[in-house]
């Protein structure tokens, strides 16, 4: 199924949905981000696994970015330049695994 690009009122909804269990997801440089900070690198890091193991089932991979306890994920989706479903799915299953881990 090809990805279908999300219109910027799509996106304002999904970003307010996100928000409305944690804070911190805004729309920077055309991508859906969020600044996560974790208590260690560990704790990080055993976030950003669980996200990739999900990331490679799902074949949608995230950008970011990691300095000790804290991780930058920005979410796009190539084929359609922009977002789509597919960074909508990534980043509520960030939020189970943040939550996880926090």
């Amino acid at each position: 199924m090809k990805a279908e690009k999300y219109d910027h009122e799509t996106i304002q909804q999904l970003i307010d949905e996100l928000n409305s269990t944690s804070e911190g997801w805004l729309l920077e440089e055309g991508k859906l981000t969020k600044h996560y900070v974790f208590k260690d690198f560990v704790t990080a890091f055993g976030f950003m696994t669980m996200c990739a193991i999900f990331a490679e089932k799902v074949n949608h991979h995230p950008e970011w970015f990691n300095v000790y306890k804290k991780v930058k994920v920005q979410l796009t989706t190539h084929e359609v330049s922009g977002i789509s479903q597919k960074d909508a799915d990534l980043a509520k299953q960030m939020e189970v695994y943040a939550r996880a881990y926090s």
